[in-house]
């Protein structure tokens, strides 16, 4: 995919298991809260891109942020204020005002995405499950990490899980 450079942070924010599994049946696996929190506090004020399976699967638009949604179906109906595109182009042209836009899934946008992104955070979910929808590999020839946090499991965690930084080499 041919993108023009864009002028702000664009990241890609993600949460995936130890085999590499991002979701399973349009859906989450695994409900980590302060992943949850911190997912809250990353994009809250800010464009969050996403495909249309993605944003079906939550229940209502997320408050106090900017919801672009891809997809290639025509007259798609969303609620008021929802920007609807038809390519992962098209969605960064419209967060363009928006100094660090977040790519919030799903599979397919991700690697698309791949391309493009300047960071990602990442949760790493220090457990595998069954999934059908999977991150591709981050290459550390094209990605280097520049933080990472580890979180033992908990009364609130059913699993360990890390906050990784990679920043575009």
């Amino acid at each position: 995919m041919k993108t023009k450079k864009h002028t702000s942070n664009l990241t890609l924010i993600v949460a995936v298991s130890e085999n590499d599994v991002i979701g399973k049946d349009n859906d989450l696996i695994w409900q980590l809260r302060n992943d949850l929190k911190r997912f809250k506090a990353l994009t809250s004020g800010h464009c969050i891109i996403m495909g249309r399976k993605t944003f079906e699967s939550f229940p209502k638009p997320l408050p106090n942020r900017t919801h672009i949604v891809i997809t290639r179906q025509q007259n798609y109906n969303v609620p008021e204020g929802v920007i609807v595109v038809n390519s992962l182009e098209a969605a960064i042209e419209q967060a363009k005002d928006d100094e660090n836009p977040f790519i919030i899934g799903g599979g397919e946008i991700y690697k698309q995405a791949l391309a493009v992104v300047d960071t990602i955070e990442f949760t790493r979910v220090h457990h595998t499950f069954e999934g059908d929808t999977f991150f591709p590999l981050i290459r550390e020839d094209i990605w280097e990490e520049t933080g990472r946090v580890y979180n033992k499991k908990d009364d609130l965690h059913e699993f360990d899980f890390s906050y990784i930084t990679y920043k575009r080499r």
